[in-house]
């Protein structure tokens, strides 16, 4: 019998549309990130915020083509297209606003100038590069790894003795990614194309695997953390930036493809997410809230309480080492 059968998470259920149309509408978005059309924060309205004067510069969400254009931090660029810079390709209007979501996030001014232009489209819900502990000459993946970001600041890290493998399921952000490293010399940083509940990656070959804010974008949980499981060396580790449910989301909530896309309706419960990361095998689990969790998730959407429903997450485990001892 499929044990996937015998557990179903708060993210499975008869409310939620099918796996492949929640999978479509993530790809669909961060594609639009990826080629510059939208924006994170674009996709969060809806007709309330429209008449509420929560999008950008007081416009409306119904009158998007005439209103300045938001970027992924929640600001926006209100001077027109004169004064937009590079970073409008990457899917942004304002450097100084994508860099101040990175600060929200917990990164810091270095964190952002090392990186390559256009690898900073202000996603995420943390910084999980910040609580990985890696040391040079290790491997490490990076789970849904956008146009680079966290993957490269890992391989300041890792050091050239090092490497660092991103996995994405969006063509056009493994494209970009790729770019960014050619352009800035990134040798041991690769990008993969595929789905993380089916990794490219060899068995038993990392160190490390960080990932922020792409689980709650799978239908499925499960598959992604025994992946993770396979793939890591004995003894390795995760260090996930997340978002959680502290509660079990309306069905309602969970049928709107663009709060699913925007990281925030397909969070799993905190009690399913221990339970599946003990059924893939990991110990010494910790699921932590951001300090900041709330300006993390009101960054996002601030006019429907989604803080008091989700958080952001730093989550931690560990693939036991082998038993050592015995014989045979």
């Amino acid at each position: 019998m499929n044990n996937d059968n015998k557990h179903t998470t708060s993210t499975t259920t008869a409310s939620t549309p099918d796996a492949e149309t929640l999978r479509e509408a993530v790809r669909a978005r961060y594609r639009a990130i990826a080629t510059g059309e939208t924006t994170l924060n674009e996709g969060n309205k809806n007709d309330d915020d429209a008449s509420g004067g929560s999008s950008c510069c007081g416009g409306s969400s119904k009158t998007a083509t005439a209103a300045p254009k938001q970027n992924q931090g929640g600001g926006c660029c209100c001077g027109g297209d004169s004064e937009k810079t590079d970073t409008a390709a990457a899917g942004g209007c304002c450097a100084s606003s994508v860099d101040a979501q990175g600060r929200t996030l917990g990164y810091t001014a270095e964190d952002m100038a090392f990186v390559p232009e256009g690898a900073n489209l202000g996603l995420g819900c943390g910084n999980p590069v910040a609580i990985a502990s890696l040391r040079a000459g290790q491997v490490v993946l990076d789970l849904g790894s956008g146009a680079g970001f966290d993957a490269f600041l890992a391989a300041r890290e890792v050091g050239p003795t090092g490497r660092v493998i991103g996995v994405d399921m969006t063509p056009e952000m493994v494209t970009k990614a790729r770019a960014n490293a050619r352009k800035d010399g990134f040798s041991h940083v690769e990008f993969r194309l595929g789905e993380i509940e089916a990794l490219p990656v060899a068995d038993n070959t990392v160190d490390v695997i960080i990932s922020n804010c792409v689980i709650n974008l799978c239908p499925d949980k499960r598959p992604v953390y025994r992946e993770a499981f396979r793939v890591l060396k004995a003894g390795g580790r995760i260090a996930l930036s997340d978002v959680v449910a502290r509660e079990e989301l309306s069905g309602e909530v969970k049928k709107d493809l663009a709060l699913y896309s925007g990281c925030l309706s397909g969070a799993t419960l905190l009690s399913d997410l221990k339970k599946i990361l003990d059924d893939a095998g990991f110990v010494d689990v910790s699921i932590q809230p951001k300090g900041n969790s709330d300006e993390v998730i009101t960054s996002w959407e601030s006019k429907r309480g989604f803080e008091q429903k989700v958080f952001s997450a730093y989550v931690t485990a560990r693939k036991p080492s082998k038993k050592s001892g015995g014989c045979c």
